[in-house]
């Protein structure tokens, strides 16, 4: 007995490893190979390639499809209709599946609806990509990029606000009481919050 939710149009091939608590909706498709954390959340007209690997609390809103040679770590946010790619140069009459790109989205990140991954960039934990962002190149963590190409304008917190940074370069978050460092170009959080 399956330990996870799939609605009755979705279609779950063979092979698959689908964690408890987990919710599959309308029209979805999970191919062969794929691994699907506990917890997730995959809304309507979603697509798993093959040996995809998404980790616990992933969540995925409608219209995305996820492309073999993806990885996202725990507690990663897919936005409406965002996009990977998993081939660099892409020709209909060329075969290139030995070709795919892995792209890594570390724990906690978060891009936004209609944003573009361009295979082979990393997004670092905590990321925030804004909607229809085109990510060219690598993401540091708690970076907030944006625009197309995507640029950094700043840097988020764990739950999602924006950082301004003192002239100490320490930053509070508003809602969870978190402080973060800035150090160079690199942030790091030095505490936790109030309610945990």
């Amino acid at each position: 007995m399956k330990d996870y939710f799939a609605h009755e149009t979705a279609v779950i091939d063979d092979h698959v490893k689908i964690g408890a608590g987990t919710r599959i909706w309308h029209f979805s498709h999970i191919m062969p190979g794929a691994v699907i954390g506990n917890n997730c959340n995959l809304g309507q007209n979603v697509v798993v390639s093959p040996d995809v690997v998404l980790g616990d609390n992933v969540k995925v809103q409608n219209n995305v499809s996820i492309y073999t040679g993806v990885i996202c770590e725990d507690d990663v946010f897919l936005g409406p209709s965002m996009v990977f790619t998993n081939v660099i140069n892409p020709r209909s009459a060329i075969i290139r599946k030995d070709a795919y790109i892995t792209t890594i989205v570390e724990k906690g990140a978060t891009i936004g609806a209609n944003a573009t991954i361009v295979c082979g960039n990393k997004i670092g934990k905590f990321a925030f990509i804004g909607a229809g962002a085109v990510v060219t190149r690598e993401v540091k963590p708690y970076a907030l990029v944006i625009g197309n190409p995507s640029r950094q304008v700043g840097w988020m917190s764990e739950y999602g606000h924006r950082l301004q940074f003192n002239e100490k370069g320490l930053a509070t978050c508003p809602e969870s009481e978190e402080v973060y460092k800035l150090e160079g170009d690199q942030v790091k959080k030095l505490s936790q919050g109030a309610d945990e």
